[in-house]
């Protein structure tokens, strides 16, 4: 039986005469993190400290003693090298590599002594790549695109520029006779309640010609075929399996499938892994409104409610199956049913699909490209296409993953951002998104569809980032325009949008040590990534508050984040609110984004030491199956009831046009009856329209509110906020006296471990709400003042 030995611990770091002990998996800023040679480039300014890192060249090394008997071969496997380096054993070459998305095996029967791996700056190994095939557009100054490797290791308008080297995955000796199974691809179908798993398994012999068996089993079904050379197909087949579904329509039913090599002497070696039966198509039919994007799972059409994932962490290697789980809940928990794995990160790691599978949520896995112009030629061609081939069918048995997506923005790239001139016919990337990878997923994983980009409208005959047409970039609102634009189209598929904010104040606090932050403080603008971030922060709020004419100063600080915090909530609010109100015609929103990968201001829900923000909290209630919205129409408001949920929506919600004083100007009950997977939409009757700033207006229904101010905060002449304030254990209740608007508990601020289980609230006079709070320990009543101190509230203009 083929037996596995890891390799990860024993490994020493090279350079310049300096050895230092290496974890693996793991990458040189770990290792010199945990020897204390660099400061954490997380906090501060520390980032630049440690570019040095990034261009010099690093060896690890072990020692591989005498290999056990008993054995006709032995495999050195390296699930993950971290990118361009050169690999000896006793001053023998075993290989070059030069990707980060591929595993790589080499033969080393009967060998020992000192095993180097030595890596090349991946910065020299992608400027001799641009030597070689010259140069190409690129949104970022770094030649990322020159090299396969984490595109955002070079830094993003998110992210910091940490170019990491090191055995990034585990490394194993693999010792086998006879025979190994060297390849699975499993096409799993279901129709009419029978399950086909269908195996095709390729086969690595030693130099015999022995008698080889395969054997199968999953849900119960088993079945044996002989292997004829170095190959075979085995199909199991189960009835009446139980379906998969993404959550919110049903359960995650996962089955083992395990697969056996034998001979006559037994068994040579096994491969198994978890399956869901479950169907998916996207339908990209034209109908009246353009051509949709439609998610079809076992026959439901669905409204995808996504969000964007980024690397959960600048030094990917740290993430453990603990955190992608942490992370992957909360995403759960918010109402999402779709990640969006972008691509200028990874393929994840098998913990992050596995928790997918668990969990109910759908993957749409992006290629490794993103925001540049990618040569096609050799030696990146043929990288390429060898980690394509390999990442399809390693992820082909998860259930969760819906969608294989060619690029991030590069077919619009280069029609919107002046790439085809400086081009002028060189490779730009567009023969591996519309040619080479819809071959392979075609030829390798037949039942998952396919997307050339994102975003792309189909065809070059439209604007790749047409509305009207597949996936659709929503970056002119927060860019250059005001969120409540986000109203003025329905785009068939949202697969972008968003709107900063900073995180959370103890992150803040810890990764400006010795600061006190301010909105434009030295380490606050250096944790600032995006292009003028902070002016179209302060552009987005002057748009809806009163803003002191020379921008917040450091006294103000807890007000403008505050204020950043609540803008970044109600933008995306607006875009979903309109966008999920407009089903079927809109078929998906995907947020950008979930995670951070550091302490920064960003567009994250949650943020770089995985405290929500108050979005996170935002997205509990905009993609809950039931959403009750008052949106902005051409003759007045209206009242949409969004029904997500398999069985109708009836209900009779009471509106109320009110006074900001708190006095009920005009109340009326109203019905709608919105069907399983249906917008019910009503027009609110003119008496109850609100007659300027100094009045809204309030639905409610079945524990549902909605909302609707006529005017800017700044022109609302709100009462200034009264409200009571209690503490118990585990729980802050406030009781209001007149109204509060978008009142919110920072719950870090009275213990950086301290979690509220709800974001922003607005009560009207006489409501009371309890939010719940862990890890902050309230011992007495007096305890009221400091809860106090950590609720905000929007106030009257000054």
């Amino acid at each position: 039986m083929l037996d596995v030995a890891p390799m990860d611990e024993g490994w020493i770091l090279r350079h310049d005469g300096a050895a230092l002990p290496a974890s693996v998996p793991g990458c040189v800023h770990t290792d010199l993190l945990a020897a204390g040679v660099v400061p954490d480039p997380f906090l501060g300014r520390n980032e630049a400290a440690v570019g040095w890192v990034g261009r010099r060249e690093w060896t690890y090394e072990r020692t591989l003693g005498p290999l056990p008997g008993g054995h006709e071969r032995t495999d050195l496997v390296f699930d993950g090298l971290d990118t361009a380096a050169e690999i000896t054993l006793d001053g023998r070459k075993l290989g070059s590599v030069r990707n980060m998305h591929r595993s790589h095996r080499f033969d080393v029967t009967g060998l020992e002594g000192l095993l180097s791996v030595r890596f090349r700056s991946a910065h020299a190994e992608a400027e001799a790549v641009r030597g070689l095939l010259g140069e190409r557009p690129n949104a970022y100054p770094e030649p990322f695109q020159y090299i396969r490797k984490m595109a955002c290791s070079f830094g993003w308008d998110w992210g910091p520029t940490l170019v990491t080297a090191g055995i990034w995955r585990p490394v194993r000796l693999e010792h086998w006779s006879t025979a190994r199974i060297a390849r699975v691809r499993p096409v799993v179908t279901v129709e009419q309640g029978l399950g086909r798993v269908e195996l095709l398994v390729d086969v690595e012999r030693t130099a015999g010609r022995a008698g080889l068996a395969l054997s199968a089993r999953a849900g119960g079904a088993e079945t044996r075929v002989e292997v004829v050379g170095t190959g075979a197909t085995v199909l199991v087949e189960v009835p009446d399996p139980e379906l998969w579904w993404p959550r919110g329509y049903g359960e995650q039913p996962l089955y083992e499938v395990e697969l056996t090599l034998s001979d006559a002497s037994g068994p040579l070696d096994a491969w198994r892994r978890r399956i869901g039966f479950r169907s998916v198509e996207l339908d990209r039919s034209a109908d009246e409104h353009g051509s949709g994007f439609t998610f079809v799972v076992n026959g439901e059409r669905l409204f995808a409610r996504g969000v964007n994932w980024i690397p959960d962490d600048a030094l990917p290697s740290r993430v453990t199956r603990e955190r992608y789980r942490t992370r992957l809940a909360q995403a759960a928990a918010a109402g999402v049913d779709l990640v969006r794995v972008w691509g200028g990160g990874i393929y994840e790691n098998e913990d992050f699909y596995d928790a997918c599978d668990e969990l109910g949520l759908l993957v749409w896995q992006d290629f490794p490209f993103a925001c540049a112009a990618y040569p096609e030629e050799q030696p990146l061609r043929g990288e390429v296409e060898a980690e394509a081939r390999e990442n399809v069918v390693r992820l082909m048995p998860h259930p969760s993953l819906v969608l294989w997506n060619g690029n991030n923005e590069n077919l619009w790239g280069f029609r919107d951002w002046d790439w085809e001139r400086p081009l002028a016919g060189d490779s730009w990337g567009e023969g591996y998104y519309l040619g080479l990878l819809p071959r392979i997923v075609a030829e390798l994983d037949p039942t998952r569809p396919y997307a050339a980009g994102s975003p792309w409208s189909g065809s070059w005959d439209r604007h790749p980032n047409d509305p009207a047409h597949g996936t659709h970039h929503s970056w002119e609102v927060w860019n250059r325009r005001d969120y409540a634009d986000y109203t003025l189209e329905v785009p068939r598929f949202v697969a972008e949008f968003g709107w900063q904010a900073p995180p959370a104040y103890a992150t803040l606090r810890r990764a400006l040590p010795g600061e006190e932050p301010a909105p434009d403080s030295p380490g606050m603008l250096h944790h600032q990534k995006a292009e003028d971030g902070n002016g179209k922060l302060a552009r987005g709020l002057a748009h809806h508050f009163a803003v002191p004419e020379q921008g917040f100063s450091e006294a103000d600080f807890d007000r403008w984040h505050y204020l950043t915090q609540v803008n970044q909530a109600r933008a995306v609010a607006a875009g979903i609110e309109h966008w999920r109100s407009n089903w079927p015609v809109c078929a998906g929103t995907v947020l950008w984004q979930l995670n951070d990968c550091w302490p920064v201001t960003s567009w994250a829900a949650i943020d770089g030491d995985g405290r929500e923000k108050p979005l996170y909290h935002e997205l509990k209630r905009l993609y809950a199956d039931r959403l009750l919205t008052l949106r902005p129409g051409p003759g007045g408001p209206v009242l949409a009831a969004v029904n997500q949920a398999a069985r109708p929506w009836r209900s009779a919600p009471v509106l109320r046009r009110m006074s900001v004083d708190g006095a009920v100007v005009a109340e009326a009950v109203v019905e709608f009856d919105a069907g399983a997977r249906a917008v019910a939409r009503l027009p609110v009757p003119g008496e109850l329209r609100p007659a300027g700033p100094g009045e809204f207006l309030v639905a409610d229904a079945d524990g549902l509110r909605a909302l609707h101010f006529p005017a800017p905060d700044r022109d609302i002449p709100y009462p200034r906020p009264r409200f009571d304030v209690s503490v118990a254990p585990g729980r802050v209740t406030v009781t209001a006296h007149t109204l509060v608007r978008d009142l919110l508990l920072q719950a870090d601020r009275l213990a950086p471990s301290a979690r509220a289980d709800r974001g922003l609230v607005t009560l009207l006079p006489g409501e009371r709400v309890t939010i719940g709070v862990r890890g902050w320990e309230t011992p007495d009543t007096a305890d009221a003042v400091t809860a106090r101190s950590a609720l905000y509230c929007v106030e009257p203009a000054r």
